[in-house]
């Protein structure tokens, strides 16, 4: 097992000892399971997913939307720091979509490149947020 420890700017979202987590990076998708060589990464807005037992199957895993950070695995403990982290069962659906068009409407109005950026980061957050909600509603089929 290997300790995770999800740490967002408004608190720990997550600290137990798990058997593989996936991550979003620069370079990809990375998994982190049981004796992880030491590294530190950039972790990118994305899906990151949390198998607590080998034994789980896919639908059974924990799901959060995370907005990047950092990434360190030692020691069989793997620490991310995120500025977010909402969990599948924490995202109102219907407010993320509306906050998605928002977004996109923000983008389109955006009259220079600061305001450009910013309405993007809006819109990437939000579509990672519907990701996880998406994946919430299905996986509960």
């Amino acid at each position: 097992m290997i300790r995770l420890e999800l740490v967002a700017l408004d608190g720990i979202k997550f600290s137990e000892d798990v058997y593989e987590v996936q991550i979003p990076t620069m370079s990809g998708l990375i998994g982190v399971l049981p004796k992880h060589m030491p590294l530190v990464s950039i972790a990118v807005p994305g899906v990151l997913t949390i198998r607590k037992k080998p034994t789980d199957l896919d639908d059974m895993q924990d799901v959060y939307a995370i907005n990047g950070g950092v990434i360190e695995v030692s020691d069989d403990t793997l620490r991310i720091l995120v500025d977010e982290a909402d969990h599948a069962d924490e995202i109102n659906e219907a407010e993320v979509k509306a906050a998605f068009e928002r977004a996109q409407k923000l983008k389109a109005e955006a009259k220079d490149e600061v305001s450009l950026q910013r309405a993007q980061e809006l819109v990437d957050r939000q579509a990672v947020r519907l990701q996880v909600a998406g994946l919430r509603r299905t996986r509960r089929k």
